[in-house]
């Protein structure tokens, strides 16, 4: 008996320390070496020049995701002055060797460019499937960051219209 309070101790202690390692939560440091869809470097050092960043993860497959671009577009431009930047994260960009697929690539700049979303989108680098990206399971997924890179609050799963993200933005910049 003695032996398996033992075990299910350690189970528990694991799982513990897991579930605390596994990814960004809210209040982590986002950090990050990328490069966007044109091949300039993009590093996490972004969130700096923002009060609030607005990290968008979608991919070329998802119908909600491509559906919401314009409205993120729309928000993008009419909060740039109160401080809040739009990114996307595309994704599903790479091959499973972790290079770029070019079909994948062209898809996703039709698609922005169908949309209006001409926000920076980042090419996800194997550092961020390691930590930002680490949980993702689903698309749209949204996480909100702070000038000193730190995750404001939970990620938002699912798309949403702009009235109901500039909600979420004000109530954001209201802290």
């Amino acid at each position: 008996m003695k032996k398996l309070l033992t075990v299910i101790a350690l189970f528990a202690l694991t799982t513990l320390t897991f579930a605390q390692n596994a990814g960004v939560t809210p209040g982590d440091k986002i950090s990050f070496t990328a490069t966007d869809l044109n091949g300039a470097t993009v590093t996490s050092e972004m969130f700096a020049k923002n009060k609030v960043t607005m990290l968008n993860i979608w991919g070329t497959f998802c119908g909600p995701c491509i559906r919401e671009m314009p409205d993120l577009a729309k928000l993008s431009e009419t909060n740039k002055s109160n401080g809040v930047e739009v990114a996307g994260i595309v994704i599903d960009i790479l091959d499973r060797k972790g290079n770029v697929d070019p079909r994948i690539k062209t898809n996703a700049q039709t698609i922005i460019q169908q949309t209006g979303a001409t926000y920076t989108h980042i090419v996800p680098s194997k550092e961020m499937f390691g930590s930002v990206l680490k949980n993702i399971q689903a698309v749209p997924t949204t996480i909100f960051v702070d000038s000193n890179g730190n995750q404001i609050g939970e990620a938002y799963l699912g798309s949403r219209s702009q009235k109901d993200w500039q909600k979420i933005i004000d109530e954001i910049l209201k802290k």
